[in-house]
């Protein structure tokens, strides 16, 4: 099942183990489950702590279950974990052999206060680049906590289940039964959502923190970049980020990134955040700005007022909030959404095998999405607002040379539609005639660019017509001593390259003006 190299490396990896565990696998006479059998074997024969049985009782086939030896953990998983999600078996194998997960002592000690019990059910797809941060963070709750028990179910494996519960989008996580979540979440995420009082306790320690010289509001590539350099200067730098990344987090191949020839959102996400903790930087995860309050002359403190109550001072300020999918705003889109109405096709696709899909959005990320989609699903539909498709001329004919998919020009989509709580079609109007057209379909992915994340900023400081923070050559924005990079700002070309480029150049111009204005005698020195 695994290749010589691969089998090398995890049994370099399986030498971390230290305490013994057994894999209790539930079997059945399908191809599927022999699959199954023959990777498990070949895990059992890497480490002399691991045990194999073949015994379950487990409802779904094939499947299996970890077990540390003389204990009761419940990480699962209903599921072949290759793909995108050997990583995630990997961690598993290590955490239940013992090996110390690298997450915050606070955070672990939070995962095992956690009270009550929790059957956590994930649905995910082993193309998904998002599932395996959702899987990983409640497999690793699990461990830490004999009261939650998670199952990883692979929706393509079980395709009847993801029917009768309605699973259209992953990864999609339920909680005892009932819906919890649909989409990409970390543990600090999860654990706030199950701490109730999570909240109270964060503003309390935001409100005790120092006043910063340089205060980051968001941590994409912008952000991290803005950090790093802030960070080099020995200036007291802080970021408070509401998902550490950003949009990268969604991103699925990137390859034209200077001097990185490929890799993916997660993983560049990942190197992000260690670079700039590999600095004196405060970061603070999962958290929501909602209000600049800038000082009443150049040089005083300025306020961010965080949505859990909290409030961040600091003498300068860079705004990084990045964007965000942009949705077509009309009747349905809400209703459907993760019904039926998708943003994500390398993560959904597989969801809609054989099925009738749209894709909405005659760009490149819109003709990709077709291309990809039609290796999968029975027929895709394109529709574009424009009188003409506005993708790259080597996309476009890649795209009509695939014998499953229709383009539309001239459509404006005018309504989602749907039945028993599942999308089932679009309307569209024909721009040059205005006539209205119909149709049908299960699925459709919006893929029509971006929106800034700025609304909080709006009456504050000056936004262009589109919700851009305005700036100019240095940065600077409307309001002395704060800055902006990345793509919520004016900036043309939203490309990670030119994030982190604007990034740097805003902490560089914070610094500029942090030494030409005094500081006020409440701002703390490095």
């Amino acid at each position: 099942m695994l290749d010589d190299n691969l089998k090398t490396q995890l049994k370099a990896h399986l030498e971390r183990v230290t305490q013994p565990f057994e894999m209790v696998a539930t079997l059945g006479e399908d191809e599927k489950s022999q699959e199954l059998l023959a990777l498990l074997q070949d895990i059992n024969g890497l480490s002399d702590k691991i045990t194999l049985r073949t015994d379950g009782q487990a409802s779904r086939k094939p499947s299996f279950r970890l077990n540390r030896i003389g204990s009761d953990m419940g990480v699962e998983f209903a599921a072949i974990p290759l793909g995108h999600e050997f990583t995630s078996l990997v961690l598993s194998l290590l955490w239940v052999g013992g090996h110390p997960p690298k997450i915050e002592a606070d955070v672990i000690e939070q995962i095992k206060s956690l009270d009550g019990e929790y059957q956590f059910e994930i649905y995910m797809s082993l193309s998904c680049h998002n599932c395996p941060d959702v899987v990983q963070a409640l497999n690793v709750m699990a461990v830490l906590n004999p009261r939650i028990r998670v199952v990883t179910i692979d929706g393509a494996l079980f395709q009847d289940e993801v029917n009768e519960r309605e699973v259209m989008a992953v990864p999609t996580v339920f909680l005892n039964g009932q819906m919890f979540e649909s989409g990409r979440m970390g543990v600090e995420e999860i654990v706030a959502r199950l701490d109730t009082n999570s909240a109270a306790r964060e503003a309390e320690k935001l409100n005790a923190r120092d006043p910063y010289e340089v205060l980051i509001i968001g941590g994409g590539p912008a952000g991290a970049a803005a950090g790093v350099y802030a960070a080099r200067k020995g200036i007291r730098t802080g970021i408070a980020a509401e998902r550490f990344g950003g949009q990268v987090n969604d991103t699925n191949a990137i390859e034209n990134y200077i001097s990185i020839l490929e890799t993916d959102g997660p993983k560049f996400a990942q190197a992000l955040e260690a670079h700039v903790k590999a600095y004196e930087v405060d970061v603070m995860n999962l958290q929501t700005a909602e209000k600049l309050v800038p000082g009443e002359e150049p040089g005083d403190l300025i306020e961010v007022h965080m949505t859990n109550g909290g409030v961040l001072k600091s003498r300068s300020v860079i705004l990084s909030t990045g964007a965000r999918w942009r949705n077509v705003n009309v009747p349905g889109e809400a209703e459907y959404r993760n019904k039926g109405v998708a943003y994500c096709p390398h993560c959904d696709g597989p969801l809609f095998k054989g099925k009738r899909v749209g894709v909405i959005g005659g760009g490149n990320s819109g003709v990709e999405a077709a291309i990809d989609l039609a290796g999968i699903v029975g027929h895709v539909t394109l529709l574009e607002f424009a009188e003409n498709l506005r993708a790259d001329a080597v996309l476009i004919s890649k795209l009509k040379s695939l014998p499953n998919v229709e383009v539309i020009t001239n459509a404006q989509t005018t309504e989602f539609t749907g039945t028993n709580g599942k999308l089932d079609g679009l309307n569209y109007k024909d721009r040059t005639t205005g006539e209205s057209h119909r149709v049908e379909m299960e699925g459709v992915f919006i893929q029509i660019g971006l929106v800034p994340n700025t609304e909080w900023l709006k009456g504050t400081l000056e936004l262009s017509k589109y919700g851009e923070i305005v700036v100019d050559a240095r940065g600077a924005t409307s309001i002395p001593g704060v800055f902006a990079a990345g793509d919520a700002t004016t900036v043309p070309y939203k490309q990670i390259v030119i994030a982190a480029g604007d990034g740097s150049k805003a902490a560089l111009s914070a610094f500029d003006y942090l030494i030409r204005t005094p500081a006020p005698v409440t701002a703390v020195s490095a």
